[in-house]
C-alpha cells in the first residue's frame, strides 16, 4: 500500500499530540537513558531506516513533533519545554501511524524511548510475522490528526500555555464569539469549545 502525504497532517511545532492517547498524569521521572536530544533522534531516524528495511515496505512521510521550537531566532527555542512529550508520526503499509511518549521529564527521553519502541517492532518482525507487527502498529494507528486548526491557534496560546492561560483565553474569546454578540456565531462557539475540550484533553 502506498501513503498520500494528506494523511500525515501533524505539526513538527508545537507537540500535537494524538487524540485517542491518554497524556502522562503521575510525575514525570527522568528515566535511565544516556543520550541527548540530537543522538536520540539520530537513533529514531536509524530504527525507521531499519525497520523500513525489515518490513521491505516504506516508511513515509515522517514528522517528528513537539514543543522544541528549532528555530534559533524565537525566544522559547531550547531543549527543555515545560511540556516535554514528543510524537513520532509517519505512514507505513498504508497505515497512518504515531508512536507518542511523555512518560519522561525531557523530549531526550521521550524520544529515546520511542527509540526503543520502534526497535521492539523489529524483534517482532524477526520472530514473528509482518501481520503481527502489522496488528500491533494498528494499536499505535494515529486517529486523524485534528482538521484545520490546531486548538491553540483558536485558543491563541502558546507552545507552553498552562490550564490557566487557556481557562482565561477561553473565557475571552467566549464573550466574543458566543451567539448572542454582534461577531458571534454558533459555528465559532462550537469551534471554541472543542478546542477547549482539545487543550484539556492533551495536557490534563
Amino acid at each position: 500500500m502506498t501513503a498520500d502525504r494528506s494523511q500525515i497532517q501533524a505539526q513538527a511545532y508545537p507537540l500535537q499530540w494524538p487524540s485517542g492517547f491518554p497524556r502522562w498524569k503521575q510525575g514525570r521521572v527522568s528515566g535511565s537513558f544516556k543520550t541527548n536530544f540530537e543522538t536520540a533522534l539520530r537513533n529514531v531516524k536509524k530504527s525507521l531506516e531499519l525497520f523500513a528495511k525489515d518490513s521491505g515496505k516504506k516508511i513515509e512521510f515522517p514528522v517528528l513533533s513537539s514543543n522544541i521550537d528549532l528555530n534559533p531566532l524565537t525566544s522559547n527555542s531550547g531543549n527543555r519545554p515545560a511540556d516535554p512529550g514528543v510524537a513520532v508520526w509517519f505512514a507505513w503499509d498504508g497505515l497512518q501511524v504515531c508512536i507518542p511518549v511523555d512518560r519522561y521529564d525531557t523530549p531526550a527521553a521521550n524520544l529515546q524511548a520511542i527509540h526503543h519502541i520502534i526497535e521492539a517492532r523489529r524483534v517482532e518482525l524477526r520472530h514473528g510475522t509482518l501481520a503481527l507487527v502489522r496488528a500491533t502498529f494498528s494499536g499505535f494507528q494515529a486517529l486523524p490528526a485534528p482538521k484545520g486548526k490546531h486548538w491553540r491557534d483558536i485558543l491563541q496560546v502558546g507552545g507552553n500555555a498552562s490550564r490557566t492561560t487557556i481557562e482565561a483565553n477561553y473565557k475571552r474569546l467566549a464573550q466574543d464569539y458566543h451567539p448572542d454578540r454582534a461577531g458571534g456565531s454558533i459555528e465559532k462557539m462550537s469551534e471554541l469549545n472543542a478546542a477547549r475540550d482539545a487543550a484539556i484533553a492533551e495536557i490534563g
